[in-house]
Parts: C-alpha cells; sequence; structure tokens
C-alpha cells in the first residue's frame, strides 16, 4: 500500500484522473482474450509508476467497482489511490456537435461511498418519448430501446440510453444542494475546450437527437430549433 500522507510534505507523483477500462460502456477500445489483465499489466508496468487512478465510465461506477475488486486481490499494489470519475453530458451542444462533457470526481474515503453516489445518480432524471428516466442501468437501457426499438441485446440498449441521457444543469444543481454528502465528497468538473467544454457552445450531433426533438425535451438554455 502507497502511503498517501507522505509525512515528507508535498512530493511529484504520476496520476491519471481520467482512464476507461475494459466494459467502460461507450467505445471500449480493449480487445483480446483477457483484456481486464492487459489493462492492469499495463498500469502496473507504467514508467514512471501511476499513483492514483479515476476510472471513468459514463453515469456509472461499476467499472470502478470491478477495479477495486482486481485491487483487493493483489493487483495494481503501486496505485495508493483510485476513485470513481462518473462523466455525464450537458443538454447542451458545442459548435462540433458534441455535448458539454460534466465529470463527479467521488472521495473514495467513505466506506459507503459507492452507495452514496448510486443514490446521487438515480435523483438525476431525464424526461423523453412521455416517459421519465432515472440515472440507472434499468432505466438507461429502457431509454435505449425507446430511442431505437432495433437494439438486440441490454449492452446496445444501455449504450444507446447512455448516449441521449442529458444532465440538466439546474436539476444537477438542485440534487447538489439537496445532500450533505455530496457537497462534501463530490467534486464537478466541467469540460473547458472547444470539442466537447464550454468553449464551443453551439449544437448538435445524434446524440443530441432526443433533447432536441420536441420543445418541452429541450434544456434549459438551448434556443435551437429541431433538426429537419
Amino acid at each position: 500500500m502507497i502511503e498517501i500522507n507522505d509525512p515528507r510534505g508535498s512530493r511529484w507523483n504520476r496520476w491519471d484522473p481520467h482512464i476507461h477500462t475494459p466494459e467502460t460502456i461507450l467505445n471500449d477500445q480493449y480487445a483480446g482474450t483477457d483484456p481486464w489483465d492487459e489493462f492492469l499489466r499495463r498500469v502496473e508496468s507504467s514508467n514512471p509508476p501511476i499513483r492514483a487512478l479515476g476510472i471513468t465510465d459514463y453515469f456509472s461506477v461499476e467499472t470502478y467497482v470491478k477495479t477495486l475488486q482486481f485491487k483487493a486481490a493483489g493487483r495494481l499494489p503501486s496505485v495508493g489511490l483510485i476513485f470513481p470519475n462518473i462523466e455525464m453530458r450537458y443538454g447542451i451542444g458545442t459548435g462540433r456537435g458534441a455535448p458539454i462533457n460534466v465529470h463527479l470526481l467521488v472521495c473514495p474515503v467513505d466506506s459507503d461511498h459507492v452507495e452514496q453516489i448510486r443514490r446521487f445518480l438515480r435523483s438525476l432524471t431525464f424526461d423523453a418519448f412521455g416517459e421519465s428516466y432515472r440515472c440507472e442501468s434499468s432505466d438507461l437501457m429502457r431509454l435505449g430501446k425507446a430511442h431505437d426499438p432495433t437494439v438486440t441485446s441490454d449492452k446496445q440498449a444501455l449504450a444507446a440510453g447512455v448516449t441521449q441521457f442529458k444532465i440538466n444543469p439546474d436539476l444537477l444543481r438542485a440534487e447538489w444542494k439537496r445532500s450533505t454528502w455530496i457537497q462534501e465528497n463530490v467534486l464537478i468538473a466541467v469540460a473547458a475546450g472547444s470539442g466537447d467544454g464550454t468553449s464551443g457552445l453551439q449544437t448538435a450531433d445524434s446524440s443530441l437527437a432526443t433533447p432536441r426533438g420536441t420543445p418541452e425535451n429541450r434544456p434549459m438554455g438551448d434556443t435551437s430549433k429541431p433538426a429537419n
């Protein structure tokens, strides 16, 4: 176990606060017969050693939980800090046609932090197709099937639902204020670049189809017209 509170004071260490593992919901680029072993070996053999990892996935902590299981089994011995990085998207587009990315960086100190963040995610909702969908896997799959009835598996439905689910900034702010635990243990980070950040505020790719589809589905601040 790596000592996080070093008595020698501040030191430079290598962090990767935004890393996707195998089984990430979108754009899983890992291949081979055992992609998790490949991922773990690459982290373990990195030079200089990685001391902290932010395990990132979309609207979910499931790959973070799986990484902790590997850690408990003896993998990633040089990594002293592993924390969840939950990637979400606002229903506001940039000039390059991508929604703005927002991240929840969760402190892992409390033993119940996984359930606390799952509870918070369930409080976030997205209205579309005459229904309200919560930010949890079963409702994300339901949203994915409503958006694309041709999907043939739960995995495809989950990916489709995650692509369409958008966070209303006002709702996120309201739920933040309702939870002392969230305020004390979660940082909200918003991308600032022009590709998927606030520097490029504009419109529209296919993942914005659902919130743009009807006026009642448009996020606050979005005055764009539905695509023809």
